[in-house]
């Protein structure tokens, strides 16, 4: 156990949550290198690479210019599936525009052994069609298949709900593309007159959730709704998730219904749903050995409660929640399973990385 080490209690047994690096300026996502350093991504457009003593870089040069207002800023940060033979890496980031503001995927050579670190040859490889004004829902995250295609969540923007559910707009949906950003062949809406060939499923409001099913390799999503309805999506091919017209969540202030309802026969019902809200971020499935009654799991980070949520699973179908971190009480931006089996989160009220493993 780390010397700085808070013991925590959970149906495990008691956890040590251990700060790793601190200082960040609001944490976003995070990603494992394979010699041992983390990277993570800042908020108002900055990419740090962090040491194994948890001290941070100079700010790596060459990231783009991001539109770091409300939720905007750089968000979502992943590496190829074979970095360790082309050093690339990929993030997600509201993209400033004459007229607003667009979620964006680039790819970019990380050049580690620069001073400080460097990107180089970073191309945009998509781009939302819509950039509308505003500070709200650009989503984003990212997550490979076991194909080689990427899975880039894009928000629906708040004001502009109503094109979730219109599929010649990227603004609400998942995408699915190359890693050169070209569309693959059998993407269900591929020779569709009227919609974008990339969306894999639409009808989304704000997934700041992804992650794949360890075993069925199947994508799963998590989703804001707006007062009420978060949800736990398995998003399939061509599937319609029903924001803004179904949907648990309701109007803010009024507490409205929103929509027709909460079930429809052509769209695909959550798998769960959180009423009041949880305010959901970071997604990861445990497969580790540090936990063995926890694989399978589902983790996620909530913004509203200022905890780490486990998610017990019977195939599709949550059977129990765990509440963890209560005693922090701080907002989960993200968190993932390291190399080591332990549980990263990213506390972006600190600002800092935290290591949750069993108290020795």
């Amino acid at each position: 156990m780390f010397a700085d080490a808070l013991r925590l209690d959970s149906s495990a047994g008691p956890l040590a949550a251990s700060t790793v690096a601190s200082g960040l300026d609001t944490p976003w996502s995070l990603a494992f290198l394979p010699d041992g350093r983390l990277l993570v991504s800042e908020r108002p457009g900055r990419l740090r690479v962090v040491a194994a003593d948890g001290r941070l870089s100079t700010p790596v040069a060459g990231v783009p210019t991001v539109h770091a207002e409300g939720q905007g800023g750089l968000l979502d940060v992943i590496l190829s599936p074979g970095f360790a033979q082309d050093g690339l890496i990929y993030f997600s980031f509201a993209q400033p525009t004459s007229n607003g503001a667009r979620t964006a995927v680039a790819r970019a050579q990380l050049e580690l052994s620069s001073t400080p670190p460097r990107l180089s040859d970073v191309r945009v490889i998509f781009a939302q069609r819509d950039d509308p004004a505003g500070r709200h829902h650009f989503g984003s995250r990212l997550v490979f298949d076991a194909a080689g295609n990427l899975f880039a969540t894009l928000g629906e923007r708040y004001h502009e709900r109503d094109r979730a559910q219109a599929l010649d707009s990227h603004l609400g949906k998942i995408v699915r593309i190359r890693p050169d950003g070209s569309v693959p062949t059998d993407n269900p809406l591929v020779g569709h007159s009227t919609a974008l060939p990339e969306i894999w499923s639409y009808g989304h409001r704000n997934v700041q959730g992804a992650a794949l099913h360890p075993v069925t390799g199947a994508l799963w999503t998590h989703e804001h709704g707006p007062q009420g309805g978060d949800e736990i999506n398995v998003p399939r091919a061509g599937a319609n998730h029903g924001w803004p017209v179904i949907t648990y969540g309701r109007e803010y202030v009024t507490g409205w219904r929103i929509g027709d309802g909460t079930q429809r026969a052509d769209v695909a019902p959550p798998v769960h749903q959180w009423t009041p809200s949880i305010a959901p971020s970071g997604m990861a499935f445990y497969t580790g050995d540090l936990f063995p009654a926890w694989r399978g799991n589902l983790f996620v980070g909530s913004l509203k409660f200022g905890l780490l949520l486990r998610v017990e699973l019977d195939g599709d179908t949550v059977v129990r929640e765990e509440r963890l971190l209560t005693e922090i009480g701080h907002r989960i931006r993200d968190v993932r399973q390291g190399p080591d089996g332990a549980l990263y989160v990213l506390d972006e009220t600190e600002g800092r990385i935290l290591r949750i493993a069993p108290a020795n």
